[in-house]
């Protein structure tokens, strides 16, 4: 079997421009997958079709010889625009030799290793930055069954901020644990936002809520300033989904300092993603891929977290995003009960619906203005 040709399709979600590939092969056999990217869909996209030429000609099967193709082979560093070009490619030969195999993802991953998924909701929060939204909002998650959620309570802030816009923030935390009550996890997102102090400040104030983490309170790119705020805070630190090479994760993880691993397969290709579950459950740590991409990237996570021993959480946006996603691939994720079930069906266990996503052109506003007040409505630009 050899790979054929790559083609590309862009869904225009308001608040995130979803990019897909589909692999052909020449036994009539296809692939999916997602690439999706903030801000940078028709960059992804580009990507694709400048590196495609790579691997037409070589099996699918072969999916470590696809990723030297496509990252090592290159010699320059992409970044995560890379990754995910790369990522999107590569999850579609995963998904052909499921189909190919009649194995489920997860069953090529190592096998599975949990009954269900534990999941956290994230992107319900859409509205004012208030105490009474997020409270009456946060209600309404728990109300389908969600035993986690997670959120960002600090509107546009960067670096610092000043005593009235903490105050509201902690206000908002103290607003959602209010109306979870004390059987209802809580995760803090930090968006990478924060100064070392500011961040230390934050999570020492938040404490007494009882978060089972506090996500990305600090730029990666300086894993030292990670590590710093790791090690000073009350409240477990998370991070990872901003890397996208296992040499980031190695010295992360040789702090021994971060024990929740976000790592984000999109960037990094499901391979890699595999080793470094295994990277992190050598540190005793676990992990919760970020997975608030697209609807594939769901599906994806889910086959991973459930050949991960170490796994701890999943991630899902599906349930708070536009109606229109389950529309556009088959067998979409599904939660039930605060849990998403695993997927049976070979490969990825779903296909793109071409007609639907045209119906949803790439719009160059679709994005999340993370530093911007008022991104929280998530309606992009």
């Amino acid at each position: 079997m050899r790979i054929t040709g790559v083609e590309t399709f862009i869904a225009g979600n308001p608040w995130k421009n979803w990019v897909f590939a589909k692999v052909t092969t020449d036994e009539g056999v296809y692939g999916v997958g997602e690439g999706t990217l903030n801000g940078f869909a028709k960059t992804v996209e580009a990507a694709i079709h400048e590196l495609k030429h790579l691997v037409i000609g070589l099996d699918p099967f072969q999916v470590e010889a696809v990723t030297l193709k496509l990252g090592r082979d290159v010699y320059s560093d992409g970044g995560q625009i890379q990754g995910s070009a790369l990522s999107a490619i590569e999850f579609a030969c995963w998904d052909i030799m499921g189909k190919v195999t009649g194995q489920p993802l997860y069953n090529l991953l190592g096998g599975r290793c949990h009954d269900r998924l534990r999941a956290y909701a994230n992107g319900w929060y859409r509205g004012p930055r208030t105490p009474e939204n997020f409270y009456e909002r946060a209600r309404q998650v728990v109300a389908k069954g969600y035993t986690a959620l997670k959120f960002d309570p600090f509107g546009a802030a960067w670096r610092i901020v000043d005593r009235s816009d903490f105050d509201l923030a902690i206000d908002i935390i103290a607003a959602v644990r209010d109306a979870v009550g004390d059987d209802v996890d809580i995760l803090v997102e930090g968006h990478n936002r924060f100064s070392v102090h500011q961040a230390i400040r934050f999570a020492q104030e938040m404490a007494k809520f009882k978060p089972v983490c506090f996500e990305a309170p600090v730029p990666h790119t300086r894993i030292k300033a990670v590590v710093e705020v790791a090690k000073h805070s009350p409240v477990p630190i998370a991070c990872g989904e901003d890397y996208h090479t296992r040499e980031q994760f190695a010295e992360l993880l040789s702090h021994d300092a971060v024990h929740i691993i976000q790592l984000e397969p999109q960037f990094l290709g499901l391979s890699a993603s595999k080793q470094i579950c295994g990277m992190a459950h050598a540190h005793h740590a676990v992990t919760a891929p970020h997975s608030a991409q697209g609807p594939i990237c769901s599906l994806v996570c889910a086959h991973l977290n459930a050949a991960t021993p170490n796994f701890f959480i999943h991630e899902i946006f599906d349930d708070f995003n536009e109606p229109w996603e389950k529309e556009i691939i088959t067998h979409p994720a599904v939660v039930k009960d605060g849990y998403v079930e695993i997927p049976d069906r070979p490969g990825i266990g779903t296909d793109l619906v071409i007609e639907e996503i045209q119906k949803h052109p790439y719009q160059p506003g679709n994005w999340l203005p993370l530093f911007r007040q008022g991104w929280e409505r998530r309606e992009g630009e």
